[in-house]
């Protein structure tokens, strides 16, 4: 395996993203399971959202798409 073939499949990206989905999924069951939670305890769930939330932006955006317009190309010439 190429690096070039690990850089098209987004590999690490996407370890990255599902590692997330499996601690977002322990942290909410966690948090469900606590009798009386703390605003300390839902302050770190309220973390672990925020940073999936700027796990999956930068995911999502890591890349132009093929249909995107190069900015580099001036146009009028």
């Amino acid at each position: 395996m190429t690096p070039e073939m690990l850089d098209r499949w987004r590999v690490w990206p996407r370890l990255i993203i599902t590692l997330y989905g499996l601690a977002f999924y322990r942290t909410t069951e966690w948090f469900m399971a606590l009798d009386a939670p703390t605003n300390s305890q839902s302050a770190f769930v309220s973390v672990i959202v925020g940073a999936g939330a700027g796990f999956y932006g930068i995911y999502v955006n890591g890349k132009p798409s093929k249909n995107e317009a190069r900015t580099d190309v001036d146009v009028d010439a």
